[in-house]
């Protein structure tokens, strides 16, 4: 049986991309392996394959970063595998290095436009340091997927190389039953908007958010998930008196997440258009609405704004003004027929726009390698 071991820089838990990825190449007959790390915070975890999840002095900042590729190059080298899989730029320079040692294939799956993140365009000396490592290594690099059509062109035009597009596209829902409101502890008599995610950070939409629930008539704000913004929401919203409208029910197991998402009645995704990287983005939470059934509201990022569209499940925003995103939402909870369309609509979008349709293109790529 062929060996393939990931690489992630994440805790493993929330990242489903890299749980479907494993699930195909494990039905495939791969034997498969990830490695991750461990945070003080992390949920436990039980999947049908291997996880070594490595503990780390540093969790922060240049020491992290250093610090975890060098356990991650010792613990590639000392583990037996045929084909390497690295996530995102953070895990490939030792993927690389493992790669030549041992003379054996890498596929390189670029989650997003790493070196056009916020957290790295104002900085431009850390940013300088991870171009240097995708130029010097991704234009030698054989099997390389990412994320969206957007991304592959960008990394085209930058390397003139061919990227595999496989879209973060969820799993057909399987939940044999929805647990209530009452259950989940949720208002039954209001409308629940939801934002969802395992990256909820700061410029991507959420502050406004918060600030437009003070507009918002009958209905309160639910957050899944963590992220670098959680404080400042958190702040926003005692500022503005408004602690009673907001949500925060932290990281949650995938199904137990989707549990939540089913009982809302509208989805946000407000990503900012001031970087490459939001203005490319095709969020894993677009399809998890899709498959909860949910209308979604969204700013006009390129690739979520396409797939509305094309299905016709929502709106497009075209303001971060709270005042603009709080009568959007008030409109759309006013008009009836609209929504109800958009739902009838999002049955033929769960149906098209599943993992059980997109693995297809994962399992061409993984066959050469049996």
């Amino acid at each position: 049986m062929k060996k393939a071991v990931f690489s992630v820089i994440n805790d493993v838990v929330t990242d489903n991309r890299i749980h479907k990825m494993a699930i195909t190449l494990m039905d495939m007959g791969f034997d498969i392996t990830i490695i991750g790390r461990k945070l003080k915070n992390s949920l436990p975890i039980n999947r049908p394959y291997r996880v070594i999840r490595m503990k780390l002095l540093f969790n922060k900042k240049v020491f992290f970063y250093a610090a975890f590729n060098i356990r991650l190059f010792f613990k590639l080298l000392f583990i037996k595998t045929d084909i390497l899989v690295s996530n995102d730029l953070d895990t490939l320079l030792p993927n690389y290095l493992i790669s030549k040692i041992k003379k054996k294939p890498l596929v390189y799956d670029s989650h997003e436009f790493f070196t056009e993140v916020p957290e790295l365009v104002n900085r431009k000396i850390i940013r300088k340091v991870w171009l240097t490592i995708e130029k010097a290594i991704f234009p030698k690099l054989n099997n390389i997927i990412t994320v969206n059509s957007s991304i592959a062109k960008e990394y085209k035009l930058r390397y003139n190389k061919d990227l595999v597009v496989v879209r973060n596209i969820s799993n057909k829902q399987k939940i044999d039953k929805i647990k209530s409101r009452q259950e989940l502890e949720l208002p039954i008599d209001k409308k629940i908007i939801v934002l969802q995610g395992a990256g909820i950070n700061i410029n991507r939409g959420a502050e406004e958010m918060v600030t437009a629930m003070q507009y918002i008539e009958n209905a309160v704000f639910l957050i899944l998930g963590n992220g670098d913004v959680l404080p400042e929401l958190k702040k926003i919203a005692n500022n503005l008196k408004i602690k009673d409208k907001i949500f925060f029910f932290g990281k949650r197991e995938y199904n137990e997440m989707m549990q939540f998402t089913m009982n809302c009645d509208l989805g946000i995704t407000l990503d900012k258009l001031d970087n490459k990287n939001y203005l490319f983005s095709l969020p894993n939470k677009l399809f998890d609405y899709i498959q909860a059934g949910i209308p979604i509201l969204s700013s006009p990022v390129v690739e979520v704004k396409n797939i509305i569209e094309t299905y016709k499940i929502g709106e497009i925003v075209n303001s971060h003004k709270p005042e603009i995103i709080a009568e959007t939402i008030n409109n759309i909870f006013n008009s009836k027929d609209k929504t109800n369309q958009w739902k009838e609509n999002l049955k033929k979008a769960a149906i098209e726009l599943c993992w059980e349709n997109e693995k297809n293109i994962v399992i061409n790529l993984y066959s050469v390698f049996l």
